[in-house]
């Protein structure tokens, strides 16, 4: 409701700063249990909520890796002839992403490392080897906040899925190890 996701942290708080009054939010509503009524103000917290996904190392000296970094990890692991396409049909799912401007923020943070990944190259060739710009697009849409949970229903839904499955009978028959072995993926792990 009041949250949302800043572009630039240091020009936020300096926001916040200068005009409180018009920034800070206050929050009102009766405590279930008691009946009482609360208010409490909501200020930096506004922001910081969703920070923690792009400046992760604010909160916690173990987790530095922003999500931007992770999904650029995760699509250069991916075979080449496939990463234009996985650059282009990056789709948020869940809650948490249901932040205001969560994905523009997200895209423009991965589209600065994909940047600099090809001007780095570039200059390492001596600009003689000139790369095509990569698109970056994450997709925003109304259902991403039950996302996972409606393309599980729709893979459900299909007749194919109870081919994956395994039965109870199946189950007791091969111990957990048949938990390792997925048809979909035509794999053991």
């Amino acid at each position: 409701m009041y949250g949302y996701t800043c572009s630039d942290i240091v020009k936020e708080f300096n926001k916040y700063d200068k005009e409180p009054n018009k920034y800070i939010k206050q929050w009102t509503g009766i405590k279930p249990k008691t009946g009482a009524p609360y208010s409490c103000d909501i200020g930096y917290e506004r922001f910081l909520g969703p920070e923690i996904f792009f400046s992760p190392e604010m909160y916690n000296t173990n987790f530095t890796i922003p999500l931007p970094s992770v999904i650029d990890k995760c699509i250069q692991s991916a075979p080449i002839d496939t990463r234009r396409a996985l650059y282009k049909n990056i789709v948020l799912s869940g809650g948490s992403t249901m932040f205001k401007d969560f994905h523009r923020r997200l895209q423009r943070d991965l589209k600065k490392i994909v940047d600099a990944r090809i001007a780095a190259s570039v200059a390492r060739y001596g600009g003689e080897i000139k790369s095509q710009p990569i698109e970056v697009n994450v997709a925003s849409h109304p259902i991403q906040r039950f996302a996972v949970w409606f393309g599980g229903s729709v893979l459900a839904s299909t007749p194919e899925f109870y081919g994956a499955c395994h039965t109870k009978a199946e189950y007791e028959e091969h111990g957990a190890s048949i938990c390792r072995t997925n048809p979909v993926f035509k794999g053991m792990y």
